[in-house]
């Protein structure tokens, strides 16, 4: 009796499957495929030209697969330039980025949600403002003000402006401001101090807003390449994006697989980033689209 329920389940399971991979399920599934395969072929032809001796570099067509495997290229990007100390270099600013930024943001985005006082809505709004201001604008009173601090061509020059941005504020205040104040209220009965309701009751429950928040700041600032531009005079001090120029430089025109070797492990940080980070920010997304 309870295998014949088995089979009729297991029958069910698959008729139901079957049901609904209609033609228009088949179809949209295909585009989506294409449309991925698309996406990534610039990616897997970074990769392969990397493993590729230098004169196959501009083969046409180009070939998914190199006829000859190169791994040289990659040995050859930490010989000419430093190559880990410009990834030790970002992956250290961006780090400190996130974490304060997190910090700050939160904070103040529960002060704007779950505090009441007076003007609280206007300094909102004056925060939110800066949203409108590109960031080229601020870059010379930037440039003026850690010059007088004596900061310009140190990490902190890029690390103190990047604690603080209104997109994040904005998101964080967005997603707390959705919690019910039944929470506070519960924990404040049960004498629970305001810093142990943030960090315990509120900021737990906004842990999508906070990982969309961490990785947006982390890719923004691992690309950045205006700032350290203008901030950094050291080479041993350089970030990744302007060390990606002075790889260029190294190799020329002539070496196009020395070149994509670096693009291709420029892009393995931000890759473990976004890969580990993945489920906390489709969560994100979908609870942003669930409140909707």
């Amino acid at each position: 009796m309870e295998a014949s329920n088995l089979q009729a389940a297991r029958t069910g399971t698959r008729t139901g499957a079957m049901r609904g991979l209609g033609p228009g399920r088949i179809l949209l599934d295909g585009v989506l495929l294409l449309l991925s395969f698309l996406m990534l072929t610039p990616f897997l032809w970074i990769f392969s030209t990397s493993l590729r001796l230098p004169k196959d570099s501009f083969t046409l067509p180009p070939a998914i697969f190199p006829t000859a495997w190169h791994i040289g290229n990659y040995a050859e990007v930490f010989a000419k330039v430093p190559f880990f100390d410009f990834i030790s270099n970002s992956l250290k600013i961006c780090l400190i980025i996130v974490l304060g930024h997190i910090f700050i943001s939160s904070m103040a985005a529960f002060a704007f949600s779950r505090i009441t006082f007076p003007g609280r809505n206007a300094l909102f709004l004056i925060f939110l403002s800066g949203l409108m201001i590109p960031g080229q604008v601020t870059i010379i009173p930037q440039f003026i003000l850690m010059s007088k601090l004596g900061l310009v061509d140190t990490h902190l020059a890029l690390i103190l402006p990047g604690l603080i941005n209104p997109f994040g504020i904005f998101m964080i205040r967005q997603t707390m401001m959705s919690i019910s104040s039944a929470y506070d209220e519960a924990a404040y009965m049960d004498g629970a101090s305001r810093i142990w309701v943030f960090l315990k009751v509120i900021l737990p429950m906004s842990y999508p807003a906070v990982a969309v928040t961490s990785v947006i700041s982390f890719i923004g600032h691992w690309n950045d390449f205006f700032r350290p531009l203008i901030f950094l005079n050291s080479f041993e001090k350089m970030t990744l994006p302007i060390g990606m120029t002075a790889l260029t430089g190294a190799f020329g025109t002539g070496n196009l697989s020395a070149i994509l070797a670096g693009v291709t492990l420029s892009l393995i940080v931000p890759l473990l980033f976004y890969i580990f980070g993945q489920k906390y920010l489709l969560d994100g997304i979908t609870a942003g689209g669930l409140k909707m």
